[in-house]
């Protein structure tokens, strides 16, 4: 119960900063436009090459170098716009107001790093895809199973810090993760987001989002389908409408989680980053968390 209360309190800072600065939310929007683009127009070579090389070995080696290409694609559009996203938030903390003009030519000075980011994201995603194509029931593939999921875990929440790190103090891939390593190992970042309860509520809320788009979609969908007598034209209007709803619903659901995960992964590396620097002058004074961490601390 504590734990939900932290992160409770959590969100509602972290949304305060947001309905406080609206460019705090840009790049989260951006993202999923850009995202859906991305992937409309990465579909598109992959249904091809399906249907002309299918059942083939050379067919299923093209769709998993597409597949790795679309992956690798879809991480840069993310890495971008949270990057963005990082800068805007340290940028309202430290300056009162987080600038997209500022915010980009960050993003830009570190396209780079983050293109060597998104990389290593793909190489690890694709080995746990390939981990769970292999059905084989024997030890050796259930350990690399294992094995390859929980190295997704662990990297999906070290590259929320690495970003920061990227953004905030221009570093590259490697120096990232051994200031991530270091500030971890030596207990000045509680890097496990469940400690304030942030991932359970942001996915509590999520998960109300899409039931509650998935329940007026169908009451819309299904109920002019039935009303429609059989009319078939009435009803693929009632389909289309109902997964419209659905599809804004998960927009939104999307959008919520995308913001507070990197606004809370900021407010931690930023905390960590001030205590390092204290401790390295030091100075003995408590160094005080980022507003929307320090409510979720008390």
């Amino acid at each position: 119960m504590q734990s939900f209360s932290r992160g409770w309190s959590f969100l509602k800072q972290a949304w305060g900063m947001a309905f406080k600065d609206k460019d705090l939310l840009k790049p989260s929007v951006y993202a999923l436009v850009v995202g859906m683009i991305v992937s409309i127009i990465g579909i598109v070579p992959m249904a091809i090459s399906y249907f002309i090389f299918s059942g083939s070995d050379i067919g299923n080696f093209i769709l998993f170098i597409l597949g790795g290409i679309m992956v690798f694609a879809q991480f840069v559009v993310t890495y971008v716009f949270s990057g963005m996203t990082v800068y805007l938030i340290y940028g309202y903390l430290t300056e009162g107001d987080g600038r997209m003009d500022k915010a980009w030519e960050i993003v830009k000075r570190d396209f780079f790093d983050i293109l060597t980011l998104a990389a290593a994201s793909t190489v690890v995603n694709m080995l746990k895809s390939a981990a769970q194509r292999n059905r084989k029931n024997s030890i050796v593939s259930n350990l690399a199973r294992s094995a390859t999921s929980l190295l997704e875990t662990l990297w999906t929440e070290a590259a929320y810090l690495i970003l920061p790190a990227m953004v905030i103090d221009d570093l590259n891939l490697k120096a990232s993760m051994a200031r991530v390593w270091t500030i971890t190992k030596e207990n000045l970042l509680l890097i496990g987001i469940s400690t304030v309860g942030v991932r359970f509520v942001t996915g509590l809320i999520s998960f109300g989002f899409g039931l509650i788009g998935f329940v007026i979609a169908f009451a819309i969908g299904g109920g002019l389908s039935f009303i429609s007598g059989g009319n078939t034209a009435i009803s693929i209007v009632g389909i289309i409408i109902g997964a419209l709803i659905f599809f804004a619903f998960a927009m939104v659901a999307s959008l919520f989680s995308s913001y507070t995960n990197t606004a809370y992964h900021t407010c931690l590396y930023i905390w960590a980053r001030d205590v390092e620097t204290a401790k390295a002058q030091g100075s003995s004074v408590q160094v005080t968390a980022p507003a929307p961490l320090a409510a979720a601390l008390v």
